[in-house]
C-alpha cells in the first residue's frame, strides 16, 4: 500500500525563512508590509519545500478566488469557429495568467443559458467577468450588474442606452470600429472607385453598427442598394456578396465588416469571373492573420489589436479589483479604452 505524502505546512515554510508564520501567511497573499528581503527569504522557502497554498484558507483570507469569468455571448459554434475570439482568448489569458488568475469560460447557446451565467457568477465563485460579443437586445448586462460582479465588457455599450439613467456606465474596451472604416472607405476612394457597396455585420452588435456609421460618413449619398447585412461569416459574405451583384452588377468595390466576411466575397468575386482588383477592389476588417494573408489576392484591410484588446480589458478589471481589495476609491471605476485601427495594404486594394 501507498504511503500517502503529506503537503508542506505554512508552519514549516515560516521555520524554513526563518519568520513567524504570519509573516509567511502575508507573503502568500499578496499582503503589503513585508521587507523585501524577509519575502525574498519566504518566496525561497516556499520553492524549495514546494508549499502550495491552500486556497479554500486563502479565499478566507484575501476574499478573492484567484478566478475570473470570461463570458462570450454566442453559442460554441461560432466562438471555435471564428479565429477573433481565439486571439481576445489569448490576450485575455495571458495577462491572467501573469497574474496568478484562473480563466472560467462560459458561453450562451441561448436565451436560457443567460439566467444559469447570471446564477453562476452571483454564487461568489470569481472575482469579476469579462464580457464580449453582446448583442443590442442582450438582457446579460442587467443580469451582471444585478449579481454585483466587477465587470469589464469588449466592445461598446449600446445594449438598454437610456433606459435606466440610473445604471453605472459600463467600464469597456473597444477598437475604433467607425474611424477603421472611415479610413477603408477614403482609400477605395482615393483609388478612383465611386461605387463602393459596404457588406455589414450584424446590426444588433455596435461593431457592426460603427462601421456601417463610418463608411456612411464617406459614403453618404450612396445608393442604398450598395448595403447589405452580412452576419461576420464567410457564408454570409458569399450571400451578401452575390446580393450585391444582383442589385448593382456595376459595382467596383466592396468594403467587408469583416476579413471572414470578405473571404466569403472574394470566392463569390472569383466563381462570377470579376478580377481583384481591377474590377472590385476589396477591404477587410481586422486583419485576421493567417486569413488576410492567405486569401486570393491578399486581403487590404484595418487592423485592430484584437490580442492587445483582451489583455487590456483582463489589465482594467485586475486593476479594479486590487482597488477593492485595498479599499482606496473602490466605487470608482477605471477608464474605457478605445484604441486605434491602422490600414493594411495588400494586393486586395
Amino acid at each position: 500500500m501507498t504511503e500517502a505524502v503529506s503537503r508542506p505546512t505554512l508552519e514549516e515554510v515560516a521555520a524554513r525563512a526563518g519568520v513567524s508564520r504570519a509573516t509567511v501567511s502575508r507573503v502568500v497573499n499578496g499582503g503589503n508590509g513585508v521587507r523585501d528581503a524577509l519575502a525574498e527569504r519566504v518566496r525561497r522557502a516556499v520553492e524549495e519545500l514546494g508549499y502550495v497554498p491552500n486556497q479554500a484558507a486563502r479565499t478566507l483570507v484575501t476574499r478573492r478566488h484567484d478566478a475570473i469569468a470570461v463570458v462570450i455571448a454566442e453559442p460554441e459554434t461560432r466562438v471555435f469557429a471564428d479565429p477573433f475570439f481565439a486571439r481576445q482568448l489569448r490576450g485575455i489569458s495571458k495577462e491572467l495568467t501573469a497574474h496568478d488568475n484562473q480563466l472560467v469560460l462560459l458561453l450562451t447557446e441561448g436565451r436560457d443559458d443567460h439566467a444559469r451565467v447570471a446564477r453562476y457568477l452571483a454564487g461568489g465563485h470569481v472575482d469579476g467577468a469579462l464580457v464580449f460579443s453582446l448583442h443590442l437586445d442582450d438582457p446579460l448586462p442587467g443580469l451582471i450588474r444585478g449579481a454585483g460582479v466587477p465587470t469589464v465588457f469588449g466592445g461598446r455599450p449600446g445594449w438598454g442606452e437610456g433606459a435606466d439613467p440610473d445604471a453605472p456606465s459600463a467600464v469597456f474596451v473597444d477598437s475604433d470600429n467607425r474611424g477603421g472604416a472611415r479610413d477603408a472607405v477614403q482609400h477605395l476612394v482615393g483609388l478612383g472607385r465611386t461605387r463602393i457597396a459596404h457588406i455589414a455585420g450584424a446590426l444588433d452588435q455596435t461593431s457592426a453598427v460603427d462601421r456601417l456609421d463610418g463608411y456612411r460618413d464617406v459614403m453618404g449619398d450612396a445608393d442604398p442598394e450598395l448595403t447589405v447585412e452580412g452576419d461576420f461569416t464567410p457564408s454570409g459574405g458569399e450571400r451578401a456578396m452575390r446580393e450585391l451583384l444582383h442589385r448593382r452588377p456595376d459595382l467596383d468595390a466592396v468594403f467587408a465588416a469583416n476579413d471572414l466576411t470578405a473571404s466569403g466575397a472574394l470566392r463569390v468575386l472569383r466563381e462570377r469571373g470579376r478580377r481583384v482588383p481591377e474590377d472590385v477592389a476589396v477591404i477587410g476588417f481586422d486583419d485576421m492573420s493567417p486569413i488576410a494573408e492567405q486569401t486570393d489576392p491578399p486581403l487590404t484591410t484595418i487592423r485592430q489589436d484584437i490580442e492587445g484588446m483582451g489583455r487590456l480589458m483582463a489589465r482594467l478589471l485586475l486593476h479594479r479589483l486590487d482597488r477593492r481589495a485595498d479599499g482606496t476609491a473602490a466605487d470608482l471605476p477605471p477608464t474605457s479604452v478605445v484604441l486605434p485601427t491602422t490600414l493594411v495594404r495588400r494586393a486586395s486594394a
